[in-house]
């Protein structure tokens, strides 16, 4: 299994916001939902497009290319063109810091 990877200080992700990070070759959206982190592979499965491009609207990110969403707390496809769920990553708070890796 691979290492955590440093996300950002705590105070850097405040409620609403997102931020990427590489864990390899795979980036990683963590999102802030109300003080809850969340994180998935930043790429949209209908097409190689980054999902931090697209807009944040409660739970749910839209990719902009066209239009696909995605649940943020699960990864699961909401709506045509994606019909695959985006891979899930751990996510935590440690040393006043947010962490994640991919743990595939």
């Amino acid at each position: 299994m691979t290492a955590w990877v440093r996300v950002c200080a705590e105070s850097e992700l405040l409620p609403g916001e997102s931020r990427v990070a590489w864990d390899g070759d795979t980036p990683i959206l963590v999102v802030n939902l109300d003080g809850a982190l969340y994180a998935l592979e930043d790429k949209c499965t209908h097409e190689d497009f980054e999902l931090s491009a697209g807009p944040i609207d409660g739970d749910q990110v839209e990719c902009t290319l066209h239009g696909a969403r995605f649940d943020l707390r699960t990864g699961e496809a909401l709506c045509a063109p994606a019909y695959a769920a985006v891979p899930k990553f751990p996510v935590k708070r440690e040393d006043g810091a947010i962490w994640t890796r991919d743990d595939r």
